[in-house]
């Protein structure tokens, strides 16, 4: 089954959930601020995912941060942070069978997967 993970009420998952249902494609939603997620999760993904890419960092939780956590982040801060307030993970984030299909939104990625 796939995974679909993220927050309720983000647009780009309004668009992945609108695009899934449009097209039949049935999933299960993990919603952060309700469910969490654990190390081993984050650590699975990161085995298959740059943690780079993983970091959002065009959203409001980025730029909260102080520019000094910004500036010197590392791989061992991102996980704390990611751990800490899930909304800094790049959604949605696709996955089936415990493997990573795709970060983010884009219809044609989509269409290629499904």
């Amino acid at each position: 089954m796939l995974k679909v993970y993220g927050i309720k009420n983000c647009g780009t998952m309004k668009k992945a959930f609108a695009w899934l249902e449009e097209n039949g494609v049935e999933y299960m939603f993990h919603d952060y601020k309700k469910l969490g997620l654990d190390d081993a999760l984050l650590s699975a993904w990161m085995d298959q995912v740059d943690w780079n890419e993983l970091l959002n960092k065009k959203g409001m939780t980025w730029r909260k941060l102080d520019d000094a956590v910004k500036s010197s982040i590392t791989k061992e801060k991102a996980v704390e942070i990611m751990l800490d307030n899930q909304s800094i993970i790049r959604r949605p984030l696709l996955e089936k069978e415990g493997k990573v299909l795709t970060l983010g939104f884009d219809e044609a990625v989509y269409k290629d997967l499904f």
